[in-house]
């Protein structure tokens, strides 16, 4: 059987937390060191300038830097998610019935939002047990991009209330509905937008949440999923891990 994980198909979030509970849900690297070797970048900033002798900033090492490392959040473990279990690991392989709600389909699945110079993400889990999850994209762009980016991730929420659905890679799944939602601003944040999703699995009604808050030209999304709630056949009302934010923002400029 080939094990996926998403948060459109709801099947694959049950995998989810059942791979959490047995440990083989996530990559085996330790993110407690800063190396930037799981970093997606597009290599400009690493080239050198004419003329000059010293390399311009590489934007996927600093964004590694800013990245949470294993234990530094309390209460959850830190790690770099497996990409094999993905819904999908380019924006590419995402096909929607509404164009406008990409940005959701990316906000939702772990991928960057926009054109991104380089991107990463971490997995928190554990605060209320290993299927408590709180993902984090870490997104750093052009000057000014990052601005526009959200702005289209804000249009997306208000266009697709009624939901959305998606596939990637033989995985579909749907969103019932995506409703705009009050969030304190992360400390240091230019401007942030939250919002909340559902889907139905089995009769049962799951609310998954997300943040997204641009620092300058980073923008970090956090997403929040209760695995253990379509293993459990009740309802989900995930809340995002405020101490993954409250950690995460304090590494961002």
């Amino acid at each position: 059987m080939k094990r996926t994980r998403t948060a459109l198909a709801a099947p694959a979030l049950v995998l989810v937390a059942t791979m959490a509970l047995s440990g083989c849900g996530d990559s085996d690297s330790d993110s407690s060191s800063s190396d930037s070797s799981d970093s997606r970048s597009d290599s400009k900033g690493s080239a050198k300038s004419p003329g000059s002798s010293e390399k311009t900033a590489d934007p996927a090492a600093t964004l590694s830097r800013a990245a949470l490392t294993k234990n530094e959040v309390e209460g959850y473990t830190v790690k770099k998610p497996d990409t094999k279990y993905a819904f999908a690991t380019a924006q590419d392989q995402v096909k929607l019935d509404k164009a406008v709600c990409a940005p959701l389909a990316y906000a939702t699945n772990q991928l960057p939002l926009g054109t991104p110079k380089a991107d990463l993400i971490r997995l928190a889990t554990g605060a209320k047990g290993p299927a408590d999850f709180t993902y984090v994209t870490l997104a750093t762009y052009a000057s000014g991009e990052a601005k526009t980016t959200l702005a289209d991730l804000s249009k997306a929420v208000r266009s697709c209330g009624t939901g959305f659905s998606a596939k990637a890679n033989g995985n579909s799944g749907s969103y019932s509905s995506v409703t705009a939602e009050n969030a304190p601003t992360p400390s240091g944040a230019d401007e942030s937008l939250a919002f909340r999703v559902t889907t139905k699995y089995k009769g049962v009604t799951h609310t998954m949440r997300a943040q997204a808050a641009r620092h300058g030209d980073t923008i970090a999304v956090y997403y929040a999923v209760d695995g253990m709630a379509f293993t459990q056949a009740r309802p989900g009302n995930a809340e995002i891990g405020r101490a993954v934010v409250k950690t995460q923002s304090a590494k961002l400029p």
